[in-house]
């Protein structure tokens, strides 16, 4: 019988007894920002889940752009899929450490090249290892995989998009990044970054979607209150926006466990908009006025 997710979000319980089921491909997505230390490649490398394969977010990326962790090509993606093991159909859990930050990101990227059959772990390594459950520093060596890809742009946002949302208004905005640097009164950590936010977009930090002592994400009910208060409209299309295209994906996941589903990432995110230029930004908090 072939593996079955029981939806997009997976509990440690269920996936400790699917852990060694044929057909099951175990990520772990961490991602920690530039010049932290030890990198999510190091801490991977000294423990993580038994089989879990570590997708390096920094290096699965264009690395002709000089953004952040952009995406590749399908051509590239579908190379580094296979050397994963992943095949179109593999079924995919994916952590991070801290429960949902960057699994976001790995969850959206499988889905712009076309695999569907993914799910997210439920406070991740943090839930598994408080749990006391089993970690490893064995590397896997997983057979090579047959994954091809099929690029979905519907789910991805240019900032020739973004501009020409000001016009149209078509989508909705909403932004990841915390309070302090939505509303300016906190710079960039990238430098060289103007401060502020996308004109007439909302702003719903990513760490508002989990419980901060378990990593666990948030009732339906809850998710569904937090996107309402922040201003949008659950009728009408998102897109979602951060730093650099990472935590606006668990935005992004948010919204699909509440059923919104094909939501957009900007995948510049602020890391293009807030370069020197011709994108317009304001400052201090979204309200009337600013609502798109």
């Amino acid at each position: 019988m072939s593996l079955t997710l029981p939806g997009s979000l997976v509990t440690t319980e269920w996936l400790a007894a699917h852990l060694d089921a044929p057909g099951l491909v175990l990520l772990d997505g961490s991602f920690t920002m530039p010049g932290v230390t030890p990198t999510a490649a190091e801490n991977y490398r000294e423990r993580h889940i038994p089989g879990a394969r570590f997708f390096d977010i920094e290096e699965i990326a264009d690395h002709a752009s000089s953004l952040p962790h952009m995406l590749p090509s399908a051509e590239a993606f579908e190379a580094v899929a296979r050397r994963l093991g992943l095949s179109n159909d593999s079924v995919v859990v994916i952590y991070d450490t801290p429960g949902l930050v960057s699994a976001g990101r790995v969850w959206w990227t499988l889905r712009v090249f076309g695999h569907d059959r993914i799910a997210v772990l439920d406070g991740g390594l943090r839930k598994w290892r408080a749990e006391g459950r089993p970690v490893t520093a064995e590397l896997p060596i997983p057979a090579e995989g047959t994954f091809r890809a099929t690029f979905h742009p519907e789910l991805v946002r240019s900032k020739t998009d973004m501009l020409q949302n000001l016009q149209t208004k078509a989508e909705q905005v909403i932004d990841a990044r915390a309070a302090s640097r939505f509303t300016a009164a906190e710079n960039e950590p990238r430098p060289g970054l103007r401060a502020g936010h996308i004109p007439g977009s909302f702003n719903l930090p990513s760490s508002s979607l989990t419980d901060p002592e378990t990593g666990e994400i948030l009732k339906p009910e809850t998710l569904k209150a937090l996107f309402e208060n922040a201003g949008l409209d659950l009728s009408r299309p998102v897109a979602a926006t951060c730093g650099s295209g990472v935590t606006a994906s668990a935005l992004a996941f948010g919204l699909h466990l509440i059923g919104i589903d094909r939501v957009a990432v900007y995948d510049g995110s602020w890391s293009e908009w807030g370069l020197p230029g011709d994108t317009p930004v304001a400052t201090g908090p979204s309200g009337a006025g600013e609502k798109a």
